[in-house]
């Protein structure tokens, strides 16, 4: 697959096929679908859906991911994310009610994926995953406290909150590839109904860049949208923080979790 690193001329053209949109709107409707599945909403060959789906793979709009003997794929929002907050602020506000509605459908399923390039190195990005300081930065404000060994615990503070707005552990700590992490979110009512669930993150290394896979899963049949709904802007705002030094600016930076 080749190396979706945020070319937004790859994504329209992505997007351009009205073959490989029916795709995207399939997994609008019922993430995580194998290929079969796919094949099986329409007519045409499986090579063929095999191929378009290569190309929404290649420009980040779809991920692939190894269950078990079963490769599902996922809507990855992330790109679309970027674009918004490329152009959205700047030349219509309209295509922001668009958006939000997208995103309110892709937050139909329990388990998400979010996948992303970054031109950095497995040591600076895990140490911006990590590190409070660095973390607040593009974490809506939140920092993150921890001793990072297998089995530590972990808390989310941010400066204007007396609580801690997430707590948990840390299941796997294998810097700087990967980190599982079980938590619980307590910044609402509705958050902390919702118990435990997990955060996956995985560094690949990719030529001079990273390719940066978030899972997030367990989440309950009714888990709300705040429990996971904002991480492409978090993933937005690192990507921003690691390449450029700036931070973003877009609606809801001052949020205190992920929505």
């Amino acid at each position: 697959m080749a190396s979706y690193r945020g070319d937004v001329e790859q994504v329209f053209r992505a997007l351009g096929d009205p073959t490989r949109r029916s795709l995207l709107d399939a997994l609008l409707q019922d993430d995580g679908q194998t290929l079969s599945a796919l094949v099986s909403r329409h007519e045409m060959t499986r090579p063929a859906v095999a191929k378009h789906l290569a190309v929404l793979e290649e420009a980040g709009l779809v991920v692939a991911v190894r269950r078990g003997r079963e490769k599902r794929h996922f809507l990855n929002v992330v790109p679309i994310r970027e674009i918004h907050d490329r152009w959205v602020t700047k030349y219509t506000e309209a295509w922001a009610g668009g958006l939000t509605e997208l995103r309110r459908d892709l937050e139909r399923t329990m388990e998400k994926v979010f996948e992303i390039y970054i031109r950095t190195t497995p040591e600076r990005l895990w140490e911006a995953i990590t590190d409070p300081a660095i973390r607040a930065k593009y974490h809506f404000g939140a920092g993150v406290h921890s001793a990072w060994e297998p089995g530590s615990s972990f808390t989310m503070e941010h400066p204007n909150s007396d609580d801690p707005l997430v707590e948990g552990e840390n299941l796997v700590v294998e810097p700087p590839r990967r980190l599982v992490q079980a938590l619980r979110t307590l910044w609402s009512p509705q958050a902390e109904a919702q118990g435990t669930t997990r955060v996956t993150w995985e560094i690949e290394p990719v030529g001079d860049s990273c390719r940066l896979t978030v899972t997030h899963d367990q989440l309950g049949e009714d888990a709300p949208a705040e429990l996971y709904g904002g991480w492409p802007m978090i993933l937005s705002g690192l990507k921003t923080w690691l390449e450029t030094g700036e931070t973003l600016t877009t609606p809801g930076s001052q949020m205190y979790g992920p929505s």
